[in-house]
C-alpha cells in the first residue's frame, strides 16, 4: 500500500482506513458470489442484505422508530433543495428557511423558482455567515421550517436544533450526519448527502417521516416523488449500489468499532477542542466563525495574508496533510475533522501549524 496522507477534504472526504480494507478485501468476490460489488444486481439477495443492513443500522444508531422511512435517492443533497418543496409545501401555506450560508441560499432559491411562498425567518448574511442566529420565532403556520446544521464553508454548526412547536423541521445534514446523537421526532425530513460523513459520493440518505410522504402531489416526476422511493425501497430504478455498500460498511464501522453516536460525539468534540484551543491561543492563526457557532466538522481559519495561506497549504501538503485550502468562494484555511479523520491526525495537523507559526510568524 502507498502512503497514505491525512485527509481533511470537505468532501469527497476521508473514509475509515478499516472500511476501505474491507471493500477492497471484497472488491473481486463479494460474499461468495464470484462478483464485485460492482457487478451484482440491485435485484439480487446480495444487495437485498446490502441495502436493508445499512437502513436498519441507521435505524439503531439513530433510535428511529417505524414513523420514518429511510431512503437512499440519487442527485446529492443539491436535488433534495427542489425536492422538498415540490413534496412537502402545501396549498396556502408558507415554508420558512433560515439562511446560514451558501448551501441554505441555495435550498432557498429552489423554493423560490417553483413560486412557493418562501420566508425567510432568519439570517447571518449581514456578518458574512459567521455565526448562527439566535433570535427569532418560528411561524406555526408553515408547512415547514428549513435549515441547514453545519455550513461547510463557513465553519459554523447548530449545537441546538431550533424548536419549530408542532412544524416539522426539514435539515440539511449533509456535513455533520451521524456526528453526534440527536432526537428525530421533530423534523420531517433529513437529508444528507454520502460524501461528508457516510460514504463516497453518488447518493443522498434521506430520512422522512411517513406522514410527510402524504403530501405528494400526483402531478409531478415519478423520479422527483419521495413516494417512489419509499415504495419501492429505493430501488424504483437502479441506485448506487457501491455507495450503498459502502455506507453500510461505515454505518457497520460507527456502531461495532466506534460504539455509537455518543461514543463518536467524544471523539469530534475532542478533535475540535485541540485545534480551537490551538487557534484561540495563536496570535497568528484567526478563526472565521463566533466561537458559540464554532463547527466541530469544518474548522475555518486565516492566516496574516493570502501569500502566507498559499505557501500554508502548500507545505502542509508536502508534509502529508491535506485538502486544507479554504473554499474557492471564501478563501484561507479549512481543516475538515469529519468522523474517519482521526484524532491523531489532527494532533499531526496542530504539530505542523505551530512549526509554520514558529518559522513564519
Amino acid at each position: 500500500m502507498g502512503k497514505r496522507i491525512h485527509n481533511f477534504n470537505a468532501g469527497p472526504a476521508a473514509l475509515p482506513l478499516s472500511v476501505l480494507e474491507e471493500m477492497q478485501s471484497e472488491l473481486l468476490d463479494f460474499k461468495g458470489s464470484g462478483m464485485s460489488i460492482l457487478e451484482v444486481s440491485h435485484r439480487s439477495k446480495w444487495f437485498d442484505d446490502v441495502i436493508n443492513e445499512a437502513i436498519e443500522r441507521t435505524r439503531r444508531l439513530l433510535g428511529i422508530g417505524d414513523a420514518f422511512d429511510v431512503l437512499f435517492v440519487q442527485g446529492g443533497a443539491s436535488l433534495q433543495f427542489c425536492m422538498i418543496p415540490m413534496n412537502l409545501a402545501m396549498p396556502d401555506r408558507p415554508v420558512d428557511y433560515i439562511n446560514t450560508g451558501t448551501w441554505a441560499t441555495k435550498a432557498i432559491k429552489e423554493a423560490q423558482i417553483q413560486g412557493k411562498d418562501v420566508r425567510v425567518i432568519a439570517s447571518s448574511e449581514d456578518r458574512g455567515f459567521s455565526y448562527i442566529p439566535k433570535e427569532f420565532s418560528p411561524n406555526q403556520d408553515a408547512a415547514y421550517l428549513h435549515f441547514t446544521s453545519n455550513n461547510t464553508i463557513k465553519g459554523t454548526q447548530w449545537a441546538r436544533f431550533p424548536n419549530a412547536g408542532e412544524v416539522p423541521l426539514v435539515c440539511d445534514m449533509s456535513s455533520d450526519f451521524m456526528s453526534r446523537p440527536f432526537d428525530v421526532r421533530p423534523f420531517g425530513l433529513i437529508y444528507a448527502g454520502a460524501q461528508k460523513n457516510i460514504g463516497p459520493a453518488g447518493s443522498v440518505m434521506v430520512i422522512i417521516r411517513k406522514d410527510m410522504l402524504a403530501r405528494t402531489p400526483g402531478k409531478i416526476p415519478t423520479m422527483l416523488k419521495y413516494t417512489t422511493f419509499a415504495e419501492k425501497n429505493s430501488m424504483y430504478n437502479t441506485p448506487s449500489c457501491v455507495v450503498v455498500y459502502i455506507v453500510s460498511l461505515v454505518l457497520k464501522w460507527l456502531e461495532e468499532t466506534i460504539g455509537g453516536l455518543e461514543k463518536m460525539a467524544g471523539i469530534n468534540q475532542e478533535k475540535g477542542a485541540i485545534i480551537y484551543d490551538f487557534i484561540d491561543g495563536s496570535s497568528f492563526y484567526r478563526g472565521t466563525a463566533d466561537n458559540d457557532s464554532r463547527s466541530l466538522m469544518n474548522v475555518t481559519f486565516r492566516l496574516p495574508s493570502e501569500d502566507l495561506e498559499k505557501k500554508f497549504v502548500a507545505d502542509a501538503s508536502k508534509e502529508g496533510l491535506g485538502g486544507l485550502k479554504g473554499h474557492r468562494s471564501v478563501g484561507g484555511c479549512r481543516a475538515s475533522i469529519y468522523n474517519a479523520t482521526g484524532v491523531g491526525a489532527v494532533k499531526a495537523l496542530v504539530a505542523f501549524m505551530a512549526e509554520f507559526e514558529r518559522k513564519q510568524g
